[in-house]
């Protein structure tokens, strides 16, 4: 089973969002020491704890800095963009890292309702348009003739090459597996949204519905956890108070940047958080290298994916990057 990283760009308490997104940029380099097979990045917009907007600009830093790791986009969110300039965009990045470069394309906004129409104010008619805008796209960035009669078939996505970026689709819907399905491509489970509601449905019907092509002769399938791993249990909890923190305070309608562990375990305290805290603990995939993977395994057993890609989220940046190393030696 391979394992990747997907990096998300969090707003941490007391660091500047440059700093942010240097750090991921570093975080890739030791994600390719390390041995991850796949270092993605995401797309949000005005967004106040997920701070990468430009996926396709920060991988082009990374390809220049990378030798072998594949690197990619989770996602972009296409219906704020020309199918055609993505196109154009994931080329250029596949000369620079030929053979290494995935595009993964998502429906939803990755942002409010306001800020998608401020991206682009046909955002609500290119959803609807969302399944033949990917069809262009998979034909442009491949190099691949249009469906005959289409009005832009003889546009092509420069620069041409011998080969072409890998296209994933993202997803927690069925709608999504079927989409993957139909078009004969990956498709990556975003378990780390929806805690695994929905993921055993949604990837069987992308197994059972899968076409298969010249591209990929069967279903390629991947799931995103969140996921954190330190020597101990205790201190895995002790970590993971941040995220559970930043958790609680999303559902009753706040957004804030990651709070310090000490913080994150006062304000619970104070609330009377401290039953949902230990059920968020119960229920994650933290702990030691043991339990997590043994957590991880049997999650994996349910819908036996080629692949696992790692979500974490933590305060102390070395904090992360100590998980991800853990995770390396656990699973390479």
């Amino acid at each position: 089973m391979k394992l990747s990283i997907l990096d998300q760009s969090v707003s941490v308490k007391g660091k500047s969002q440059d700093q942010t997104i240097n750090d991921t940029l570093k975080l890739s380099l030791l994600a390719e020491k390390f041995g991850f097979y796949r270092f993605w990045v995401s797309e949000h917009h005005n967004h106040p704890t997920i701070i990468g907007t430009a996926p396709e600009v920060l991988m082009a830093a990374i390809a220049t800095k990378t030798k072998k790791i594949r690197i990619g986009s989770a996602g972009i969110m296409l219906p704020h963009y020309s199918a055609f300039k993505v196109a154009e965009q994931f080329r250029v990045l596949n000369a620079l890292a030929p053979n290494r470069i995935d595009l993964g394309l998502g429906r939803a906004p990755g942002s409010d309702g306001r800020t998608a129409l401020a991206l682009n104010p046909n955002n609500r008619e290119y959803s609807e348009h969302f399944p033949s805008h990917v069809r262009d796209l998979i034909s442009w960035v491949k190099n691949d003739k249009l469906i005959d009669g289409h009005p832009f078939g003889r546009l092509n996505a420069q620069p041409i090459s011998n080969s072409s970026p890998e296209v994933w689709m993202l997803g927690t819907s069925n709608y999504g597996a079927q989409l993957a399905a139909y078009l004969g491509i990956p498709y990556c489970y975003a378990h780390f949204i929806t805690e695994g509601q929905g993921m055993e449905e949604a990837i069987k019907i992308y197994q059972n519905e899968f076409r298969p092509n010249e591209n990929l002769k069967k279903p390629k399938i991947n799931i995103c956890l969140w996921s954190l791993i330190s020597e101990s249990n205790e201190k895995a909890k002790y970590l993971f108070s941040s995220r559970a923190f930043w958790k609680i305070k999303r559902n009753i309608g706040q957004l804030d940047s990651l709070s310090s562990p000490e913080e994150s375990l006062s304000h619970i305290k104070e609330n009377g958080w401290d039953e949902e805290y230990k059920k968020m603990f119960e229920n994650s995939l933290v702990g030691n290298k043991k339990i997590v993977k043994e957590k991880i395994n049997d999650l994996n057993k349910k819908v036996k994916s080629d692949e696992v890609t790692v979500l974490t989220w933590c305060f102390d940046e070395n904090e992360r990057i100590d998980s991800y190393k853990l995770f390396s030696e656990t699973y390479n």
